[in-house]
């Protein structure tokens, strides 16, 4: 592993546990160049996903990419991180049954279905970026089906195994 501080490719592992939702492990490592220690992480992969976004380009698909979308929707709100992890976990684990492509609109339809399921707010914040809102008004809309909410019509149960 390349360290972050020297860029040496010479660390040693120093201990290594699960994560808290036991969906990756957490390794300490020291570098044998400049002593620094750094953590990183290892998780299963059960494919390499391709992205094919709206313009028909294709990228790989980035998991940091997906938490730090979760993660400004939920930021200032009270939402442990490991929520919005094991969030990003149940999408990827999704997305990696369903084949090799998957559409930016297929990410964006779980994240809003996850966030629904979390926090009103996280989700019209989601929605306002997704849905690309132009007015007040799409807002208005989008508060008014929150408070009336019924069950996502994309089954009972499938927000537990996203979460």
């Amino acid at each position: 592993m390349r360290c972050p501080f020297c860029a040496i490719d010479n660390s040693q592992v120093k201990d290594s546990r699960p994560s808290e939702d036991g969906s990756s492990i957490r390794r300490r490592r020291e570098c044998g160049g400049c002593g620094q220690r750094f953590t990183t992480f290892e998780r299963v992969q059960l494919r390499d996903l391709t992205v094919v976004k709206k313009d028909g380009k294709r990228e790989p698909f980035d998991r940091a990419k997906l938490e730090r979308a979760i993660g400004h929707a939920c930021r200032k709100r009270d939402i442990e991180q490991s929520k919005i992890e094991r969030l990003a976990t149940g999408i990827q684990r999704r997305l990696e049954t369903t084949g090799d492509e998957v559409t930016a609109q297929q990410i964006g339809q779980l994240v809003m279905f996850g966030l629904k399921g979390l926090d009103p707010v996280a989700y019209i914040r989601f929605a306002s970026v997704y849905k690309d809102f132009k007015e007040a008004g799409d807002f208005a809309e989008i508060a008014e089906a929150v408070e009336g909410d019924a069950p996502p019509s994309d089954g009972p149960g499938l927000l537990d195994k996203l979460i």
